[in-house]
């Protein structure tokens, strides 16, 4: 029983490592991908059609909800 203990204090250390490095490389590659980009694009001067859709449609729905919630 002696011997299992430093393989379970491995295991542990080893499965959190990876387990915090893959978490990070997906957050990285979501970064990458489509969130710097939304950022380009809120940040240009005359916006996107797809930006004023998707802008247009939170305020809607946050309207919605706000009115549904002072009921």
């Amino acid at each position: 029983m002696i011997d299992f203990g430093p393989a379970v204090i491995l295991g542990l250390c080893f499965g959190f490592m990876f387990g915090i490095g893959c978490s990070l490389a997906v957050m990285y590659s979501i970064y990458l991908g489509g969130y710097r980009k939304a950022v380009e694009e809120s940040l240009q001067a005359v916006q996107p059609k797809r930006f004023t859709d998707a802008i247009r449609k939170l305020q809607t729905k946050s309207a919605a909800s706000l009115s549904n919630s002072s009921k």
